[in-house]
């Protein structure tokens, strides 16, 4: 089969050739429709978080379907012990021994993979492969943090690229208030976000009109948390959602005085995935997509760290 791999880190991604992988019992082989590109590849890619097994093939938002016809959704989270105290108090997001697809596992940049059944998801018929695919991250980790940022009424979204767009429409169908906050002068993308239900739009170096409940940080710029604080309500939150942050710049305390609170989020639990495809199905959440050939792949992450399209990007074998 067709792959693209990452041999080492801070190198452009390989066109390669793989023996088609060998389903181990309990997995599924699933014959690849698209897989969604998330800023993780990037960092990995990139070297901005360490990889565990290299070569590697990326890509951990798989849409496949089985020799059967049945299809199913990969996401980040691959497989976890089941035994510790975080897997047994409905926390396996927090597993010490977690393995990860497209990072400890072969991802979606090829034209089959393998993985766990019990960590995939079937998806509704409505989505086409490349519509799905951004759900399976972008969407399911955008979620957890919009769970995260708790009741929220007034809702900041910081940095609107894959996750946030979803998470845009998700938070306006639950009939809060979202304000979109763009790289300064970045007008094509405000408006996308006032298209998808922001009340408001503007650059992450502006003030919204009123003090918000939440914000999400999306981007992985760590002096958008101090900003956040700025502009939060008491007893606000702020939610970081990425895997990775440049380092958070010393800030007054009275920013974070009020009860204010900062929290990461890490990983997703099946729980979540489940409560997210039907939160998506219900909200008719619609992705915004870019598609790329597999041979593109190392464009699509070019493309996304300078931020050349709006929405998700897909790559399609």
């Amino acid at each position: 089969m067709r792959a693209i791999i990452l041999e080492r880190q801070g190198e452009p991604l390989k066109l390669t050739t793989l023996p088609e992988p060998a389903p181990a019992p309990g997995q599924l082989k699933l014959k690849i429709g698209a897989c969604g590109v998330c800023r993780t590849d990037l960092h990995l890619r990139d070297s901005e978080i360490p990889a565990t097994k290299l070569p590697i093939t990326l890509g951990h938002q798989i849409v496949g379907r089985t020799d059967d016809g049945r299809r199913f959704g990969v996401p980040w989270l691959g497989w976890t012990d089941g035994t510790c105290r975080f897997c047994t108090t409905g926390r396996e997001n927090l597993c010490p021994s977690a393995r990860f697809t497209g990072r400890d596992f072969d991802g979606g940049y090829a034209e089959y993979t393998v993985a766990d059944e019990r960590y995939c998801f079937e998806l509704p018929d409505e989505l086409t492969d490349e519509q799905a695919a951004p759900l399976l991250c972008g969407g399911l980790i955008g979620y957890r943090s919009l769970k995260l940022a708790g009741d929220a009424p007034r809702l900041g979204l910081y940095g609107f690229g894959s996750a946030a767009h979803m998470i845009c429409q998700a938070a306006a169908h639950q009939g809060r208030e979202v304000y979109a906050f763009t790289r300064p002068g970045d007008r094509r993308t405000q408006a996308f976000a006032k298209q998808l239900g922001a009340r408001w739009a503007g650059g992450s170096d502006e003030r919204p009109p009123e003090l918000l409940d939440a914000a999400i940080i999306f981007a992985s710029a760590g002096e958008l948390v101090p900003a956040a604080l700025k502009i939060l309500d008491r007893d606000g939150t702020v939610v970081c959602a990425g895997i990775h942050m440049t380092d958070i710049p010393a800030f007054p305390y009275d920013d974070l005085y009020d009860e204010k609170k900062i929290r990461s989020v890490a990983n997703l639990t099946r729980q979540d995935g489940h409560e997210w495809l039907a939160l998506a199905r219900e909200a008719q959440i619609r992705t915004s997509i870019t598609k790329y050939p597999l041979d593109n792949a190392e464009q699509a992450l070019a493309d996304l760290r300078s931020g050349a399209f709006e929405g998700s990007a897909v790559i399609v074998p």
